[in-house]
């Protein structure tokens, strides 16, 4: 696969609403308008979706992993719905203070999806609302792009250096139509 064909996605706040209290449940997980359309085009167009997300709820307790297997599941069912697929979901489960390797914005999480896939990231796209997605992205070679849903408003008044000119999109789908129109 080449690797220009992957798109690694930030969950909550990308694809779903973001919850300060934690997406709890399949039922608090809801879609953010034209982010299950987006996938699905992307998709169809040929573009290999995975999803890396800091799950840090997990480790609070907070949920257990069946109550993520079924966030997952609904995530699954819809953009099947809608005529596409998400190729591969993995998440850190991890604490802010475990130390772990997975979370962003260390590289862990996005190297276990080039490795999944058998590629390189440096020319994927990751595509997150936090400073820690595109972070990970930039470490591991891969093209970071910001949508200003969930903490991408904040994140984007925030940029500087190198990520400063980054590309940024009001939403998933305006990112989608982007990288749609340069196939």
């Amino acid at each position: 696969m080449a690797s220009r064909e992957l798109i690694i996605l930030d969950r909550d706040g990308v694809i779903n609403r973001d919850s300060k209290a934690f997406v709890k449940s399949a039922d608090e997980w809801q879609p953010l308008p034209g982010s299950i359309d987006a996938i699905a085009r992307l998709s169809k167009a040929g573009f290999v979706l995975a999803v890396a997300s800091n799950q840090s709820g997990l480790a609070r307790g907070l949920f257990d992993s069946a109550a993520l297997d079924e966030m997952h599941a609904k995530l699954q069912s819809l953009v099947t719905a809608a005529g596409g697929a998400v190729d591969y979901i993995t998440v850190c489960p991890h604490g802010p203070d475990d130390d772990c390797d997975c979370r962003k914005p260390k590289p862990g999480l996005l190297e276990r999806v080039g490795r999944h896939f058998g590629t390189t990231l440096n020319e994927a796209f990751v595509i997150g609302d936090s400073l820690r997605d595109l972070q990970a992205g930039s470490a591991v070679g891969a093209t970071p792009i910001l949508v200003r849903t969930g903490n991408g408003r904040t994140t984007e008044a925030a940029l500087s250096g190198s990520l400063a000119s980054i590309d940024v999109f009001d939403d998933l789908a305006a990112a989608a139509d982007y990288l749609l129109e340069g196939r």
